[in-house]
């Protein structure tokens, strides 16, 4: 059985809710990689609803905004270590990135976000006249 021992318990779970810990931020955590011609990016989300889950863009900027329900009011709670409520990070996207096209999917927990590299920004080859010669391509 658990015992509260500690009488400022409950000052020190507001101040780690509203700060954070090194082993446990408020921010959602998040893992950014590039596979081939697009990036993807996962967040930790347990426990929270999908239908909870908003992403919306704004010029480069990506806006994930997530929320894990309260705990019911009538129960005594013994330990409460995973924050709840309202969560939102932002990431500021490059603008070689194709914002239109961005995927999302929610699994086990984790919101995974793909975003492919625009058109535009993917390396090409111009083609070079030479006056009377056969053109050649040169990778740009």
């Amino acid at each position: 059985m658990l015992m509260r021992t500690d009488q400022f318990r409950e000052l020190d779970q507001l101040a780690q809710q509203v700060l954070g810990t090194v082993a446990r931020p408020t921010v959602m955590p998040m893992d950014a990689w590039r596979e081939g011609d697009r990036f993807v990016v996962e967040f930790d989300l347990p426990g929270v609803d999908p239908s909870s889950v908003d992403l919306d863009v704004e010029r480069n900027v990506l806006t994930v905004r997530a929320e894990r329900p309260r705990l019911d009011d009538g129960h005594e709670s013994i330990a409460s270590e995973r924050p709840r409520g309202v969560f939102s990070r932002q990431l500021f996207l490059g603008d070689t990135l194709d914002l239109e096209r961005i995927e999302a999917s929610y699994s086990d927990g984790v919101l995974r976000l793909t975003v492919p590299i625009a058109e535009a920004a993917k390396p090409r080859k111009i083609e070079i006249n030479a006056g009377h010669r056969t053109p050649h391509a040169i990778s740009a």
